[in-house]
């Protein structure tokens, strides 16, 4: 018999609920500080030179958040009146406010790819002619792993290819790394290797590696330096940040290796759910996404419910899907304790 009420809850609603470890803020607490506006925060530049040599990049700015990297990112390579393209999952379209239309003045191309995932016919398909009637396509965008494709990860050969085209038609490459590393633990990759398909990337340090607050834009040292004067007009300029870079700089260096084990507990989670005979569909499980959707006969509002009261958070997706994340947060244990709960749904 299971309790109906746990004094703490597991929380399975997103990877953004992990908090730092002890010794994670002690590396805060005894970080050097400076001046980040001013360039002086010796923090804030270690972690940017690190994070800039992982990936083999030239440069790279820390800022509050993914939406403000990935929004920094599009406008230094758009003009107002210019396309975006990007996948109509994807989170820079349908998870940051309208913030390409407000922030850079661009249309967005959506395509209908795999999971969130596209091909380069695809980005080739949908490049608008040189005409007065259209916009200029000028910027690729794609995010990697797809949140809402359950956490998929991207084929590098095919990034290859959309590179390519990308450079063909003189259009830039963005990624909206906030789960890279998921996929680069996955899939044995080196980030060097992203390094030399995009012109800029969004990492964020405050999902599954356990930072309290941060994203990251890599680029070129021209790139960088446009999107420092755009961070600062759009108030992210931060002074003694190194108390919030200090805990990135723990986070690269320390939990990147261990997200192969919150890849495992989701692995756990997908085959309890591929038992039960209220899942309609169940996503591929490539990294630490969990999405599935229920039978017509179990309202998501019930399951979650449920859950709630078994001492389990869980988000809803919309229209019956439900979806759990696994982090650095969760055990083994708790995990096993969620499947048991499942088991008596139904």
């Amino acid at each position: 018999m299971f309790e109906t009420m746990t004094a703490k809850y597991i929380d399975l609603r997103s990877d953004t609920f992990t908090l730092p470890s002890a010794a994670m803020k002690e590396a805060m607490f005894n970080a050097p500080l400076g001046d980040d506006v001013f360039g002086e925060d010796p923090s804030v530049n270690a972690l940017q030179d690190y994070a800039a040599n992982l990936f083999g990049m030239e440069a790279a700015l820390f800022c509050s958040s993914g939406t403000q990297t990935n929004q920094i990112g599009i406008k230094v390579h758009t003009q107002p009146g210019d396309e975006v393209i990007c996948d109509a999952l994807s989170h820079v379209y349908l998870y940051e406010g309208g913030g390409i239309a407000f922030n850079s003045g661009a249309s967005v191309r959506l395509l209908n790819g795999h999971y969130g995932r596209f091909t380069a016919q695809d980005v080739l398909n949908n490049i608008n002619d040189d005409n007065v009637h259209f916009p200029a396509s000028k910027l690729v965008c794609i995010e990697n792993t797809v949140n809402k494709g359950g956490g998929a990860c991207w084929d590098l050969k095919e990034l290859k290819n959309i590179q390519t085209v990308c450079r063909q038609h003189n259009m830039a490459f963005h990624l909206d790394g906030a789960r890279l590393f998921n996929a680069i633990v996955a899939n044995g990759e080196d980030p060097k290797t992203y390094g030399q398909l995009f012109n800029t990337i969004s990492i964020c340090l405050s999902k599954g590696l356990g930072a309290p607050v941060g994203s990251l834009l890599l680029g070129s040292k021209e790139h960088i330096y446009k999107a420092r004067r755009l961070r600062k007009v759009m108030g992210g300029g931060m002074r003694q940040a190194g108390l919030l870079a200090a805990a990135g700089l723990y986070a690269l260096q320390n939990n990147i290796e261990r997200l192969a084990e919150d890849h495992h507990k989701a692995q756990m989670i997908a085959q309890c759910l591929s038992e039960r005979p209220w899942v309609d569909t169940l996503y591929p499980t490539a990294t630490n996404i969990v999405i599935f959707k229920l039978a017509d006969t179990l309202p998501s509002s019930q399951l979650l419910d449920h859950l709630s009261q078994h001492g389990f958070k869980a988000s809803s997706m919309g229209s019956q899907l439900i979806r759990f994340v696994t982090h650095l947060d969760q055990s083994v244990e708790d995990i096993e304790r969620l499947c048991g709960v499942m088991e008596g749904v139904g």
